[in-house]
């Protein structure tokens, strides 16, 4: 393994086992490294584009336009402007004179043909470059047409994408707190973290309100603008993925004094965890209120009858994989101690697990819930990852769009549980669905015909 480690990532590597833990995390990527993580721009693009009936506008070259279209699967029950790509498209001569008039006609004509409820206006490294003022031009915009114009200041060479993550938090915390709070429950939360990439957060809402829970906003997955404006009157927020949409949370917390938790839909465990933390929340802070009774006897109900419907239904998958090798490799390492879990439940080992964006503390979390010998590793790249799959005979690699490749020539198999899958993986569904997957994929005849499996 330590062949293929530049000597300066060697300390964002870790083997459980072999030596005490001290992973270095959170850092810009090596230069040349090829890194698998995304710019600052991604970052808040990610986050901000399930926002359906809103304007997204990336200033910059129409280069950076091509991570804008169907990034995310992003389901919406409604308006779908978000599936639209829109740039000011910079030219050499916008580099040299500026691009705010640009821009600013761009604003006027697209809002005036779509009619959105709000716009985000995205920059991007030339616009960083070259100094546009974003601030002037969308304050100028939005007391012209009478809608929010954010600016996301997503400048990609500023940092990693966690800096784009803060972008995005940054602006939508500038539309929390400007709407009408009247009707909100005090048995109510907003939901933070989830991209509703295949239909997941409609699953949730529905757990919920059988629960007897208000869901007051999707943040940011089938988002709506006046639901995020009125989020500020939820009782609680709760986190999915704590990378992404942590911070809004904290700033949420500091201003309006709204608390949060973190949750993880993945698995049969941390799903049904989730839904007790929020009953046990709303019983802790209203003791008296013989509704939180009703809800946490509904959050048992709800619980024991999806566990019961799918525990059978696992079993064959479970003797079919037992003893096989899964690797991970995601954006956020909240995600991964799911997987973790979700693999054990099926009887397979995880041997290999890692992030984009975790922090220390969710890596010695995930230190401590692997085996050992387990490879914990903190923006890797293809390189590293090709030789750690190789080197663990790894038989199935969960992981997003870029990390395909890696996997399907090497011949091992792969699961997307990033931004193109189509097939809800979270919930109490979602866990059938990802053992399906995962069988499918490993089972697959195909690898009798491919080199690992032949030699």
């Amino acid at each position: 393994m330590g062949a293929v480690l530049l000597k300066e990532r060697e300390n964002q590597v870790h083997v459980k086992g072999e030596k005490p833990f001290n992973l270095v995390c959170n850092k810009d990527s090596l230069a040349g490294a090829v890194s698998q993580r995304a710019c600052v721009f991604c970052g808040s693009r990610v986050v901000l584009y399930p926002i359906a009936d809103a304007l997204h506008l990336v200033h910059g070259p129409i280069g950076c336009a091509v991570y804008t279209w169907d990034i995310r699967g992003a389901l919406s029950s409604g308006p779908e402007l978000h599936r639209l790509s829109f740039s000011t498209d910079l030219q050499e001569m916008d580099v040299i004179f500026g691009g705010e008039k640009k821009l600013r006609r761009a604003l006027l004509e697209l809002i005036a043909r779509h009619s959105p409820k709000a716009a985000f206006v995205y920059s991007t490294c030339i616009v960083g470059i070259i100094g546009d003022d974003l601030e002037a031009v969308c304050k100028d915009v939005a007391a012209e047409t009478g809608i929010p114009v954010i600016p996301v200041q997503s400048e990609g060479f500023k940092g990693n994408k966690r800096a784009g993550y803060q972008a995005a938090c940054d602006a939508m915390f500038r539309l929390i707190g400007t709407g009408d709070t009247a009707g909100i429950s005090k048995f109510s939360l907003n939901i933070l973290g989830d991209f509703n990439l295949a239909g997941e957060i409609w699953m949730v809402r529905e757990y919920y309100e059988r629960m007897g829970i208000q869901v007051v906003a999707n943040i940011t997955g089938d988002g709506r603008i006046a639901d995020i404006c009125r989020a500020h009157g939820a009782a609680l927020n709760v986190v999915q993925c704590s990378g992404s949409t942590m911070q809004l949370a904290k700033m949420m917390e500091e201003k309006y004094g709204t608390p949060a938790i973190r949750v993880s839909y993945f698995g049969i465990e941390d799903m049904s965890e989730a839904l007790y933390d929020i009953a046990r929340f709303f019983k802790k802070k209203y003791p008296d209120d013989p509704e939180t009774d009703r809800i946490m006897e509904r959050t048992k109900a709800l619980v024991q009858e999806k566990v019961r419907d799918l525990v059978p239904k696992l079993e064959p998958y479970r003797k079919a994989l037992a003893g096989k090798k899964a690797a991970i490799y995601v954006g956020g390492s909240f995600k991964a101690f799911s997987l973790v879990k979700a693999f054990r439940l099926i009887d397979m080992q995880v041997v290999m697990v890692g992030s984009q964006t975790g922090t220390e503390e969710d890596y010695r979390e995930l230190e401590a819930i692997t085996d050992p010998g387990t490879v914990i590793v903190d923006d890797a790249n293809p390189l590293e990852l090709n030789s750690f799959l190789k080197e663990k005979g790894v038989d199935v690699f969960v992981g997003g769009v870029k990390e395909r490749p890696i996997a399907y020539k090497l011949g091992i198999g792969f699961c997307d549980h990033n931004h193109e899958r189509k097939e809800a993986l979270a919930g109490f569904e979602g866990m059938l669905n990802f053992a399906k997957e995962v069988y499918s994929s490993v089972m697959s005849p195909v690898w009798r015909f491919v080199p690992r499996k032949a030699a």
